[in-house]
């Protein structure tokens, strides 16, 4: 990948299974946003250093590095729809998602945070569907998974030790991609 990509033109498709984590991530990491970057009300909301001992107001939070890792695995972008599945999966994936977390953290995507973070309807109903399939899939939590084992690990094998089910995510992606033929995150997830 070539280092003077935008952010917005970032992707490695979930095709491009025999690539290592360590060679996926370092196409990322001069394009990608530092820990330090993230505005405060983001990572209090999606950063478990903020957290609560004893309460988890939003289950699957990550750090930045963590969330990079399942960008990539999850074969998604850095745009707005890659984002809404990615924290949607993730968060589906730890099975612990009540209604009313997924309620509270859509209006807080929607209308507290920073204009660029903020989802709209069509993130809104990506994220709602990716919380489900997070849930219905088998694959282990995301949020629990120590990625950096991973290093090394083509994301084929990766997928397979985790259980993801490619199919599954494959199946999505077809109709994400009928549901918003115009949207560029949408558009290359077939790629």
């Amino acid at each position: 990948m070539n280092a003077r990509l935008s952010y917005k033109e970032w992707h490695i498709p979930f095709s491009q299974d025999e690539m290592t984590l360590r060679e996926a991530k370092q196409s990322l990491a001069a394009l990608g946003a530092k820990q330090k970057d993230i505005p405060l009300l983001v990572q209090l909301v999606e950063n478990p250093r903020y957290d609560i001992p004893g309460i988890e107001v939003f289950h699957g939070a990550v750090d930045v590095e963590t969330h990079d890792s399942i960008h990539i695995i999850l074969g998604r972008g850095l745009l707005p729809k890659d984002e809404a599945f990615v924290i949607g999966f993730t968060m589906g994936s730890t099975n612990k998602v009540t209604t009313l977390e997924e309620k509270l953290y859509t209006l807080v995507s929607k209308y507290l945070y920073p204009k660029v973070y903020q989802f709209k309807d069509e993130e809104i109903r990506i994220f709602k569907d990716a919380v489900r399939l997070g849930y219905i899939s088998d694959c282990r939590a995301l949020d629990k998974i120590d990625y950096d084992k991973y290093l090394d690990s083509t994301l084929r094998d990766i997928r397979r030790d985790i259980q993801l089910e490619s199919d599954l995510i494959l199946a999505y992606y077809a109709i994400e991609q009928k549901r918003y033929p115009k949207s560029k995150a949408s558009h290359r997830l077939l790629d």
